[in-house]
């Protein structure tokens, strides 16, 4: 101790990171996941495959498994809390396909995810190489569009999963699961577009994101937001967007059941260039939400997301009854068949009948906006902070599992790490480069 005190390491001298360990995948690797517990890690490739990591009680990451899990590059992956048995692993491939893998604990390593489809081939003496086809447990595609990204989110009271799934003409679909063990459960709560088709040909950036926090703040609690209410930021193309869920009554067949329905929050503009990621910040308990994005015109914006109160005249229950005869939808066409004021009060105040309920479904194929129906609450975004230390295209955004530190990727293959000053905006803390290195044959 006393050598160290009297002979400090000089400043000057660089930090240094051990190899923990090779991915090794054969092809460039497109998403990395860690589980909640940060032991479990999973990567997938541009070749189709996943591999899967644990870290084990001595800290040395072993290989779990590895298996050909689409037919080209892998877009994204999720691991599902791991209070769900068994755990559940998410990916979305290029061809739109969503698969829902679940892991044999009872399996020996190499053969944990779908090793029942591997049985046949590990009795002719083949291996856990990925080179079979193995089936997921659940999987959706979207025959009109392919998915292009998904997001997530289980409630831990509840037992609730939802699903959110976003595809290449814009268009948001919600599924839910109200038991996780059943994973072949998952019926449609929701669906909306969220912008214009894009043209052919056009180049396109697409991102969905649930609110990661498990309630939901206080403050926007106060402002008339239901418990469990539910976030969904979407960016596509240059816009972003941010949704939140209304409580509504319907009726099929005589039989009234409640449900839930997003309604447009707030929007975020003045991006310049394609947005290519996105991410809601936790950590919510202090007072209001934090977004941020990655944009291609080389700056990692956040956003602030507040609620104002009542005495902000926010679009809660009762402000919409109170006013209902001041609101106006600049909008609305009668032209157009929309409906008044007095006909949204109407159809939200009394369940719908089954006819009802399947024209407001036909519907969905139109923009969600904020009409001003009871449940509706008013949300601000405001820019707290434009950063432009990557002076390249951004590709990634996140935050950790406080919210504290943010982290983002860009072009010139530098990782940047971000924390929040005293007066609420975010300053640059650290840089990584990685070396490239000649990868030598063993």
């Amino acid at each position: 101790m006393s050598s160290y005190l009297s002979e400090p390491p000089t400043a000057d001298e660089k930090s240094s990171f051990d190899l923990i360990v090779k991915h090794g995948h054969q092809d460039l690797v497109q998403a990395v996941a860690f589980n909640s517990y940060g032991d479990r890690c999973a990567t997938g490739s541009v070749d189709g495959k996943i591999r899967v990591f644990n870290r084990h009680k001595d800290g040395i990451w072993r290989h779990c498994d590895n298996w050909g899990a689409h037919g080209g590059e892998i877009l994204e992956l999720q691991w599902l809390p791991p209070t769900i048995y068994p755990n559940l692993l998410a990916s979305l491939g290029i061809e739109g396909r969503f698969k829902l893998w679940a892991e044999d604990p009872s399996a020996a390593p190499g053969r944990r995810f779908s090793n029942a489809t591997r049985s046949s081939s590990s009795s002719r003496g083949g291996g856990g190489g990925g080179s079979e086809n193995p089936k997921a447990a659940f999987e959706t595609r979207n025959s009109r569009s392919p998915y292009r990204s998904f997001s997530m989110k289980h409630f831990e009271d509840t037992r609730h999963t939802y699903l959110a799934l976003l595809s290449a003409d814009g268009r948001v679909t919600v599924y839910e699961n109200e038991q996780p063990e059943n994973l072949a459960d998952y019926t449609q709560m929701d669906e909306f577009s969220v912008c214009p088709r894009p043209a052919r040909g056009e180049e396109t950036a697409f991102r969905v994101r649930f609110d990661p926090n498990p309630d939901v703040c206080y403050t926007a609690l106060r402002a008339g937001i239901p418990t469990d209410a539910l976030g969904l930021v979407v960016a596509s193309m240059d816009s972003v967007k941010i949704y939140r869920t209304r409580d509504t009554v319907s009726s099929s067949m005589g039989v009234t059941t409640a449900a839930k329905e997003f309604y447009l929050a707030a929007e975020i503009s003045g991006h310049r260039g394609l947005v290519r990621d996105i991410a809601w910040a936790p950590g919510n308990i202090r007072g209001y939400d934090i977004i941020a994005t990655a944009c291609q015109d080389g700056f990692v914006r956040v956003f602030s997301l507040t609620t104002p109160t009542a005495t902000d005249k926010g679009w809660t229950s009762s402000s919409v009854r109170k006013h209902s005869r001041q609101i106006v939808d600049e909008d609305t066409d009668p032209r157009d068949g929309a409906a008044s004021t007095s006909e949204l009060l109407l159809a939200t105040s009394h369940p719908k009948s089954g006819i009802r309920a399947g024209l407001d479904q036909s519907r969905t194929s139109t923009e969600r906006r904020t009409s001003g129906l009871p449940g509706q609450v008013k949300h601000v975004a405001a820019e707290i902070a434009k950063l432009d230390s990557h002076r390249t295209p951004v590709w990634r955004v996140g935050f950790d599992d406080d919210g504290q530190i943010m982290g983002s990727v860009g072009d010139e293959g530098k990782l940047m790490c971000y924390r929040q000053t005293p007066d609420g905006t975010w300053a640059k803390s650290s840089e990584l480069s990685m070396v490239k290195m000649r990868m030598v044959a063993p």
